[in-house]
């Protein structure tokens, strides 16, 4: 991936096909590095996303759908004080540098026109969202404060003077001369640190396809390709990611340079949309049910601990027939054997009385040295029991957790929360203070249609057990991947079903199970009146029958095309 100034450059020219002149209506903070601003433009309505996770910092208009928590935090309550209503009247990009600036005129407390800018820095992990009085440049708030005792250059607190990021003196991008290009040693292997130095806004992505497209590396060459390359991208965006053996790229060409599957995309936030499906949605759940994923694989973890604990003592506890056979040698052997002996040498008759040496408690005589062996005998004997049936126990558990570890993956906030909640009535976990649980509370299952048909999705046990035992109808057409952990989907028809809807739901099956990376994942499927639940299981649980088997190839593109329907 590259969101370097080049890249930065074309989306500031989407955003403003998109969002100038719009009106904002509303401004979400859905986590502590994510906003939502929902803007009236070109007659539609439309969300601005603005991301400083240092992992995912972006800025792009987004088509997915997002939770909205209840209460905004500070500030958010203050973007919606100084913005709300407020008409984008520039989107501009500080010189080729990762810096978005929007100036937002509104009326004031006297109701006076005024314009607040709203600077975004994509700069990974310094990344920041900056609140400015145009007039004065001095900081309103940031998400992030940064202390002059941090950071010499400038600071970053309300009160404080904005100071843009430093540039060093590179040379914009799209403004290098020829004579730049004569500045490079081209017989230097690193000639791609070299333009990443010297040209600001570009990234080792974009100065390797730079190289890579010149036919010969010389100043003349090289300068050659540049206007090649900047006229091709003034006129040929082409967003596209990159899938390339070891990670995924994305940029506003395809990439020549890089070898991989490549998918295009009409605009470059449909891209973003696609390459951040699901990444960042996953850190705001971890951010709001904080160790709920790690208190999972523990338990997982556990249980595997203690399942080869378990076999190892069933091994042992199913050697005991020889404590048997010991008593009955000491005993057939005890009229020559006397107390005091730490061992015996005797012949086993079960083994043609080949000679056996036997341990022996010196303070015990023979006879009971024997029943020594048959009391160890019969408690090894009870113990293959119990062992056996804590292994059973045991292999429930693992396979309860790690069903919980797979829907936790796909999980969204509510489901988290659902998970968490079945945790808690399962005893696993305390219950939270500060989660407040609503009494009978309908499960928040997944809804599809297709072909005016419905199809229901289960993404945790709790969706799972209400959507099979308290909502389908016996009729219904239930599926679920084989042999593993996933979710129980239902198709809600009388009819017969077409072929779409039927894979369309095997694909729901797929994705949402352990099987969604692999290929040709086997997903049952039967009438709901065939599954059962089983007695004294957990949630979730069931057996089936009268089931046939659909193979489906699990495709994520066409799960997120899905969604946007």
């Amino acid at each position: 991936m590259a969101f370097d100034g080049i890249f930065s450059h074309y989306i500031i020219k989407e955003l403003n096909q998109n969002l100038l002149n719009g009106r904002i209506n509303k401004i979400y903070q859905i986590s502590s590095y994510e906003l939502i601003f929902v803007i009236r433009a070109n007659n539609q309505t439309q969300k601005l996303l603005i991301s400083i996770n240092p992992n995912y910092a972006r800025c792009h208009v987004s088509k997915n759908d997002y939770s909205y928590p209840k209460e905004p935090p500070m500030f958010c309550m203050l973007l919606r004080k100084h913005l709300e209503g407020g008409i984008i009247v520039d989107i501009t990009q500080k010189d080729n540098d990762r810096v978005f600036i929007f100036s937002i005129e509104h009326l004031n407390e006297i109701g006076d026109k005024d314009i607040k800018l709203l600077i975004v820095e994509i700069m990974g992990k310094h990344s920041n969202i900056i609140l400015l009085n145009q007039k004065t440049n001095i900081i309103i708030d940031s998400v992030k404060h940064i202390s002059p005792f941090l950071n010499s250059y400038r600071t970053l607190q309300p009160g404080a003077l904005y100071i843009y990021p430093p540039t060093n003196d590179k040379i914009n991008f799209f403004k290098a001369e020829k004579s730049d290009f004569e500045t490079f040693n081209y017989e230097d292997s690193n000639l791609s640190k070299q333009l990443v130095q010297y040209f600001e806004g570009m990234s080792p992505l974009s100065a390797n396809e730079l190289i890579y497209n010149s036919p010969y590396l010389n100043a003349f060459a090289v300068y050659c390709t540049y206007l090649e390359w900047v006229n091709y991208l003034e006129n040929n965006i082409t967003p596209t990611i990159i899938n390339t053996e070891k990670k995924a790229y994305f940029y506003i060409t395809p990439l020549k340079s890089l070898h991989g599957e490549r998918k295009y995309y009409k605009t470059i936030g449909e891209m973003l949309d696609r390459f951040y499906f699901k990444k960042d949605e996953q850190v705001r759940i971890k951010q709001h049910t904080e160790g709920l994923e790690k208190f999972i694989k523990n338990e997982i973890e556990k249980y595997k601990h203690k399942l080869t604990n378990l076999e190892t003592d069933l091994l042992i506890a199913k050697d005991s027939d020889k404590y048997r056979i010991y008593g009955e040698l000491i005993m057939a052997n005890s009229y020559h054997l006397t107390k005091g002996m730490a061992s015996c040498k005797i012949p086993n008759f079960y083994e043609s009385n080949k000679y056996i040496e036997i341990e022996l408690d010196s303070l015990l005589t023979p006879i009971e040295n024997s029943q020594k062996y048959f009391a160890k005998y019969q408690k090894a004997k009870k113990a293959v029991g119990h062992i056996t049936e804590q292994i059973k126990l045991s292999i429930q558990e693992l396979i309860y957790f790690e069903t919980l570890y797979e829907q936790i993956q796909n999980a969204t906030l509510n489901d988290a929360l659902e998970i968490r909640q079945e945790l808690v009535e399962g005893r696993y976990l305390k219950r939270s203070r500060s989660i407040k649980q609503k009494k009978n509370k309908k499960p928040l299952y997944e809804t599809f249609i297709v072909d005016d048909t419905e199809i229901l999705v289960g993404k945790n046990n709790l969706q799972n057990d209400y959507l099979t035992h308290k909502l389908a109808s016996k009729n219904d057409t239930w599926l679920h991947a084989k042999d593993m952990p996933g979710s129980h989907v239902i198709i809600r028809s009388d009819n017969e079903l077409s072929e779409n809807v039927l894979r369309t739901a095997a694909q729901l099956a797929a994705y949402y199970s352990k099987g969604k990376l692999s290929s040709s994942v086997p997903i049952d499927y039967t009438k709901i009146k065939y599954v059962k639940k089983i007695s004294g299981a957990k949630p979730g649980f069931v057996t089936y029958d009268s089931q046939k088997t659909i193979y489906i190839d699990p495709d994520e593109d066409f799960i997120h095309s899905l969604k946007k329907q």
